[in-house]
């Protein structure tokens, strides 16, 4: 549910960006003519991930402020793609269901989005904070409007909205998530739950403070149970990849009806881009340069607008603020990309060519 900065492991993010930097980032992103071996060769890709990314695992530290978060082995990977067509390919764990934490951020901003408009905007702010997820220095100097909505204040505020749009916030999300995926099976983990609820004292000092400054609807304890309900959701890479397709296809849903529309789509990969890894976003993009959110559970999802998502898993943390204590080896030997890592850009490279994934001019 919380996180400093970008505190996935280097795997987890070595991994993203091997798919994402090789797809272009683009607003007109197309797949080309399909290739013969296309399914073939994006599973061997995938594959490819997993093998050069195991025996990096373990090098992170688990998230151990929640029992059962600390109890996760944290030598477990997997990665999921599903693009627009509705193939998947998945490698490695992505079958296992991990904590989604602050991923939930994203699906209740959408909903909230989709329910209400853009009011919401008027509540919180559209800017990278630059400070800790959970800062209350910067929430008292900002007069309780949270910087973005995926700091823990801001995504508190759309929790609240979304409490007094549906009656039910975490149960809104949660339906959400089952039909995007067509997993009936996704569900809250109440040990999870349970931890959170007993180490929320700053979430709960976010919400007292913002109830002071007249931006929560609701009670404060109704917006934190619903809270934490929702970053208590357990999902696998593969849930979460076909959950966010619609983020990647102009707001439409599995069933081919508008969740969002394509301007409110692109508004919330905005700020996915610019505020979805906390104070590393601003690495993050340079480094991968597409629309993301990490959760401490030790997941991403990415978004190629047009195009696919993906969801890599790593329960392994790093420190606060450091997409990679690896990157630096990875990144001297990939000639004119110095700002990426070799192994990361030779698999996009690889899944560029074997995947006809190609794009037009903006």
């Amino acid at each position: 549910m919380s996180m400093t900065g970008l505190r996935a492991s280097g795997s987890t993010v070595d991994a993203v960006r091997k798919i994402l930097i090789l797809l272009p980032l683009s607003s007109r992103l197309t797949v080309a003519p399909p290739h013969r071996n296309r399914p073939m060769d994006i599973q061997n890709l995938l594959d490819d991930i997993v093998g050069t990314i195991k025996p990096r695992l373990g090098q992170g530290e688990v998230a151990n402020y929640i029992p059962k978060l600390g109890s996760v082995d944290p030598g477990q990977f997997g990665i999921s793609v599903a693009t627009g067509d509705g193939e998947v390919f998945a490698a490695g764990d992505a079958a296992v269901p991990f904590s989604i934490q602050s991923i939930s951020k994203v699906f209740a901003l959408a909903l909230v989005l989709a329910g209400d408009g853009d009011g919401i905007w008027k509540r919180v702010f559209r800017e990278p904070s630059g400070n800790p997820f959970n800062s209350l220095v910067q929430l008292e100097h900002e007069d309780g409007i949270p910087r973005n909505p995926f700091i823990n204040a801001g995504a508190l505020v759309v929790t609240d909205r979304l409490l007094s749009v549906t009656g039910n916030a975490s149960g809104a999300v949660l339906d959400l998530l089952r039909q995007e995926s067509g997993n009936t099976g996704i569900d809250v983990d109440p040990v999870v739950a349970d931890s959170e609820s007993q180490n929320s004292n700053r979430n709960a000092s976010l919400a007292h403070f913002l109830a002071s400054c007249g931006n929560l609807e609701n009670p404060v304890q109704d917006v934190l149970d619903n809270y934490i309900l929702q970053c208590s959701l357990e999902m696998s890479c593969t849930d979460l990849a076909l959950a966010s397709r619609f983020l990647a296809s102009n707001g439409l849903r599995v069933d081919g009806s508008a969740l969002l529309s394509s301007a409110q789509t692109k508004r919330i990969n905005a700020v996915m881009l610019t505020c979805g890894t906390y104070d590393a976003a601003g690495e993050f993009a340079y480094r991968v340069g597409l629309p993301g959110k990490s959760g401490v559970g030790g997941g991403i999802i990415a978004v190629v607008p047009n195009n696919c998502t993906v969801c890599v898993w790593s329960p392994g943390l790093g420190k606060p603020a450091t997409p990679s204590r690896a990157l630096p080896r990875w990144t001297s030997s990939l000639p004119g990309r110095g700002s990426q890592s070799s192994d990361q850009a030779r698999a996009g490279m690889q899944f560029r060519h074997r995947s006809g994934i190609s794009c037009r001019s903006f």
